[in-house]
Formats: C-alpha cells, structure tokens, sequence
C-alpha cells in the first residue's frame, strides 16, 4: 500500500533504481582496453598477475588505493521521479 503521491510498488521500484544507478556507475568506471605494463602514476612496473586479474589495468596497487582512497561517497538516495522522496 502507498501513500500520498507514490502508486503502489514505488517504494520498491525507487531501491531498485538506486541499485541500477550505484551499478551502471561502478561499471563506467571499470578500465577497458588492454593493460599497461607500467603505472601511469608512478611509472613502476605492474606485475603480470595484477594485469591478467584487471583487464584494462592503469595503475599498480599502491596508487590504485591512493586513487580509490580519494573517491567521493556517492549518496545512497535516488530522488528521482518520487513525490514521496522530494518531501523527505
């Protein structure tokens, strides 16, 4: 049952959207191509195991973690097309 503007299953269909935005999102930032054999940071070898287990590697491990480290928090909320969610 929904309330005020929201037709039943909004809630559902609102998480389910939040997940295929939070995928399609992760997706995009995945590399492609073919792996390099030196990090573009630092310029230090990147082992062939790490560049067989990533395709489309761009950094060795040390400044993969700085970059991941660096990355903002996305909110976990989808506000789009909801009456219900822009009154919250």
């Amino acid at each position: 049952m929904a309330g005020g503007f929201a037709k039943d299953g909004a809630v559902q269909d609102q998480i389910d959207a939040t997940v295929e935005d939070a995928v399609k999102r992760v997706r995009d930032q995945l590399a492609q191509g073919e792996s390099l054999t030196h990090c573009d940071e630092c310029n230090k070898p990147i082992p062939e195991a790490r560049r067989e287990a990533v395709p489309g590697v761009r950094l060795c491990v040390p400044c993969q973690a700085h970059q991941d480290a660096k990355v903002k928090i996305v909110s976990g909320y989808n506000r789009r097309g909801s009456k219900d969610s822009q009154l919250r």
